[in-house]
């Protein structure tokens, strides 16, 4: 087979998504802020339909020393539809992390935002902090390693090893990079803490908020850190209650499978792939293929782990599974094809998103761990456990104190979770314990669906007729609700 026609179109893969010891989360109060001088945002690419205004703010890199030093923050809004009607503001986030929030909501508007949500709130947007606008970091990252914070499949305790060397060399980097004094500083916690800065500068004594994956994680922490100042938060797709710590990670491995029915259905309806037949079969050709694959290898990394790692992201949404489904069958069939054009690295996205899960949790500092859950994980979740359980730069990450925040229920009951049954980037295992450390303050809407994102990315009228009506009206579901597909 002429494996190397193939690898180039396998290996342009999106970047994607032990317990910690926990600090107290500190709610400093947020520091006096001038109004935000409102003008016009610069370009967005590729450009959004919806126009946005843009400001910026000067908040502390250092929220212990509020006087020392200061970066910016850009930050949009987009004003209320209709001003007899508006409520207040609803704060929104990417996920990520790394991912810029600035254009959000109006690509919230471009895909479907309701009216009624757009007339009650004016939607504020913002790059978080180290990410795109707001005081970006940099790890120097080649194109080589700007590949995912997701390791390759190790098909043994070496090939750990050989991760372990490069996630070493990227933790170096990071450490010594011209944002290195910026690096203790970017967490989810000190995000937390500028979306109340905004909030403040906004002249608002209560925000809403509305968070799709990572993003989960960041408002249940505002919503944990300052409890008081939140009105109607959602949360679409969540993680876990630690956000993307190592347990969060391993977790992937799980969301596969759960997600990976689907796509066998997809194939098994259309024989002409020549894929297979029946669900079975589909899942059979996966593990021909990747083992076929494991037994060569480009720049460093097994072209099996490469065929494994293309499988998990383009599993997030449905209209990705004839690419798919292609990309198998050039594997299968040797069929040279003109690779689809890499998206351009991006070293701040890989850096900003390493910088908030390293600075977030304590991750295992042993090689030998890793190998030992590498190993246990093949076992468990054979089709991507080697890949979930694997050792990334937070091995060896610099800053040895994260800020871990502990979400509780301490707090107003004014949330609402959104969730697919099968999601593979944020599985239902995670949402389901992060509404238990919400406990009586969140409730759940789930959908009997696959792929990642819920509330408008998914044409499930029950599921987004729920979180609409929360947002607009307050009304949530007195319990859990259960939509149907």
């Amino acid at each position: 087979m002429r494996t190397k026609s193939v690898v180039a179109l396998i290996a342009a893969v999106a970047v994607l998504m032990p317990p910690a010891q926990s600090v107290a989360a500190q709610s400093v109060a947020a520091p006096a802020a001038s109004p935000l001088q409102w003008g016009k945002c610069p370009a967005f690419d590729p450009p959004t339909v919806t126009q946005s205004e843009c400001a910026t703010l000067e908040v502390p890199l250092d929220y212990s020393a509020p006087d020392g030093a200061k970066i910016q923050l850009a930050v949009s809004r987009l004003s209320a539809a209709d001003p007899a009607k508006r409520r207040g503001v609803l704060l929104t986030n990417s996920g990520g992390p790394g991912g810029a929030g600035q254009r959000f909501p109006a690509d919230l508007v471009d895909v479907g935002l309701p009216k009624s949500v757009r007339d009650t709130y004016d939607i504020i947007g913002f790059d978080p902090r180290g990410v795109g606008r707001s005081a970006p970091v940099t790890c120097d990252l080649t194109a080589e390693q700007n590949y995912s914070s997701i390791p390759p499949y190790a098909r043994n305790a070496a090939d750990v090893l050989q991760q372990a060397n490069r996630s070493r060399q990227i933790a170096d980097q990071c450490g010594k990079s011209s944002t290195a004094a910026l690096l203790p500083h970017i967490s989810t916690a000190n995000t937390a803490r500028d979306m109340d800065t905004i909030r403040a500068a906004l002249g608002e004594r209560k925000v809403s908020y509305l968070g799709i994956s990572y993003g989960t994680y960041l408002g249940a922490v505002y919503a944990t850190m300052f409890p008081q100042r939140t009105d109607r938060v959602v949360l679409d797709s969540s993680t876990g209650p630690d956000g993307w710590d190592f347990g969060f990670q391993r977790n992937l491995a799980r969301g596969f499978e759960e997600r990976f029915p689907d796509f066998a259905k997809y194939v098994a309806a259309r024989p002409q792939l020549g894929l297979g037949t029946t669900p079975r079969q589909v899942r059979a050709k996966y593990d021909a293929l990747a083992a076929r694959l494991d037994r060569t290898t480009t720049a460093g990394r097994s072209d099996g782990a490469l065929f494994r790692q293309a499988t998990f992201a383009r599993l997030y949404y449905d209209k990705n599974f004839p690419e798919l489904a292609g990309i198998w069958q050039a594997v299968d069939t040797g069929t040279p094809q003109r690779a689809a054009a890499a998206a351009a690295a991006n070293d701040n996205y890989l850096a900003s998103q390493l910088h908030v899960l390293c600075n977030d949790s304590r991750w295992p500092r042993s090689v030998l761990t890793y190998q030992v859950t590498v190993a246990i994980d093949r076992i468990r979740h054979p089709m991507f456990g080697a890949a979930a359980g694997g050792i990334n730069a937070c091995a060896f990450w610099p800053n040895r104190t994260p800020e871990h925040v502990r979400i509780d229920d301490h707090g107003p009951s004014n949330i609402l979770i959104a969730q697919n049954l099968r999601d593979p980037a944020t599985p239902l295992a995670g949402a389901r314990a992060m509404q238990a450390a919400l406990g009586d303050r969140a409730r759940m809407v789930t959908a009997d669906q696959g792929g990642h994102l819920g509330y408008l990315f998914k044409d499930n009228r029950c599921l987004n007729d729920a979180v609409t009506t929360f947002l607009a009206t307050g009304n949530r579901p007195h319990r859990d609700l259960n939509c149907k597909a």
